[in-house]
């Protein structure tokens, strides 16, 4: 018998601080250590079966009673890999805990592996900064776990599920909101056409437009679009047995009860976990579930393109020196400058604006809105406001700011950004004379303007090409007309 639980299935928790918001932080890694450390004096060994020692230890050594041991303390990030089946057992689990521990070993995390479900009590989870559930099913934790776990979430904990993560505890509901969408059925294995969303997250930051690969391709009980942010769909046309009827994702992330949640529909096959695309769409969504990447989560939809997918710069105008160099895999790079890229129609209503961009390194960039059409890129400096990408500058004129204005909440960005090289994502929210910035995600700046001569609820955006040297891509720059429903986002992290 599962407990009761309320609200949309999921369960009220004493656990949970009163007015706490998604992205809340967790218990810093110290004390969850400290508790992990504790909890070995009292509980079980936790091994994964047919190996010779216990998961996360060297051979010969014994794990105290009840935790994955592990060596005390640990730099980087760590991870728990859970595969405990109860139903279908999937042959490629130890390929799968192998790929995982190579990546963690890669890439400064630790990765523990274990199939012993009593690991899952507060003190064992605290020292985890994410939870994996590798082709889990059935019903694999009891009630005692499944309100350790909901806690581990609820204080900020990660979590990344892996093709039959759906197919596990499905009269558990909170989980059900967890993971996303359960498991319906599956076709043969086979080639698909994977149709990649979302460019900038680090699960799929390194594909381009569309991902062909062979696979056991799930259907979903239900289409989890409305309430995750997705991040790859499957072609139903490429191939034989979808049933979501041409909208079906395959992968996808979002924030839950507290904690970050990353999924993926691939991973049935052994040889997935060979596949250089595919371990490193694991990596992306393991370190954006671990906090050690940033991202924007939240649920999309409504979105026009403005340049991507297609749409080209047909509607974009060039003003001043420099240019923007179209590139195959479907970003626009600064060429020279200073100069001024902006879009042909006018904004005279709210809207929410996102782009996706990069720096190369310390370079000068910005995104401008509510300037006048004009051939001489001053005139956006002059009238309207520049929400500047620069990683350097004084605070009101480095990432996140309103250039010359108003600084971003610096804590706030600085726990946000994504450093050089790596993909982030603005929104840049117009609501009347209200601006405020989100960086991943996360509320940075909100500013209101009142200066009589400028006005944000008019004119046009536009990206600037800062000089030589100053090398900043953008890619998927889309826009969103906001209604009065629609112009109050779900808020996290920090704000002015």
């Amino acid at each position: 018998m599962r407990r009761t639980r309320t609200g949309r299935g999921r369960a009220v928790s004493a656990a949970r601080t009163p007015g706490s918001t998604p992205g809340t932080a967790r218990v810093p890694r110290t004390v969850r250590l400290a508790l992990a450390a504790a909890s070995a004096l009292l509980l079980t060994a936790a091994a994964v079966p047919g190996s010779s020692a216990p998961a996360g230890t060297a051979t010969g050594t014994a794990a105290p009673p009840g935790t994955v041991a592990r060596d005390e303390p640990r730099e980087g990030e760590s991870v728990l890999v859970f595969s405990k089946t109860a139903g279908f057992r999937h042959d490629s689990i130890p390929d799968g805990i192998e790929a995982l521990r190579q990546l963690g070993a890669e890439n400064g995390f630790s990765v523990d592996a274990t199939e012993d479900a009593s690991v899952f009590t507060p003190e064992g989870l605290a020292g985890y900064d994410a939870v994996v559930f590798l082709s889990t099913t059935g019903d694999v934790l009891d009630d005692s776990q499944q309100a350790a776990f909901e806690g581990y979430i609820e204080d900020g904990g990660g979590f990344a599920g892996i093709h039959a993560a759906a197919d596990t505890e499905y009269d558990w509901p909170w989980y059900g909101g967890l993971v996303g969408a359960w498991f319906d059925s599956h076709p043969a294995i086979q080639p698909a056409t994977v149709e990649v969303e979302d460019h900038a997250h680090p699960a799929t930051a390194h594909l381009g437009g569309t991902w062909d690969r062979t696979d056991e391709w799930y259907n979903y009980r239900a289409n989890p679009r409305e309430d995750t942010h997705v991040l790859a769909a499957l072609d139903e046309g490429s191939y034989t047995g979808g049933t979501m009827d041409g909208d079906h994702p395959i992968a996808w992330c979002h924030e839950y009860e507290g904690g970050r949640v990353f999924y993926t529909g691939g991973g049935h096959t052994e040889e997935s976990y060979a596949d250089a695309d595919f371990r490193a769409h694991l990596l992306g969504g393991v370190r954006w579930a671990t906090g050690a990447a940033q991202a924007d989560c939240r649920p999309e939809k409504g979105y026009s393109d403005l340049y991507g997918n297609g749409t080209g710069l047909e509607e974009w105008q060039q003003a001043g020196p420099g240019r923007f160099e179209e590139r195959d895999d479907g970003t626009l790079r600064t060429v020279g400058g200073m100069g001024l890229l902006w879009h042909q129609a006018e904004r005279t209503g709210d809207y929410s604006l996102k782009l996706d961009w990069r720096m190369d390194g310390d370079d000068n960039s910005g995104v401008f809105v509510g300037f006048p059409a004009s051939d001489d890129p001053w005139s956006a400096v002059d009238n309207g406001y520049e929400i500047q990408i620069d990683a350097s500058d004084v605070p009101e004129k480095t990432t996140g700011s309103v250039y010359g204005f108003q600084s971003a909440d610096l804590a706030a960005r600085d726990a946000a950004l994504n450093p050089p090289g790596e993909w982030n994502t603005y929104e840049i929210r117009v609501e009347g004379e209200r601006l405020q910035i989100f960086l991943n995600g996360t509320r940075i700046n909100d500013f209101t303007n009142t200066d009589p001569a400028r006005s944000l609820a008019d004119g046009h955006i536009g990206l600037q090409n800062h000089g030589d040297g100053d090398d900043v891509d953008f890619r998927d720059i889309r826009l969103r007309e906001l209604t009065p429903e629609a112009a109050r986002p779900a808020v996290r992290g920090g704000g002015s």
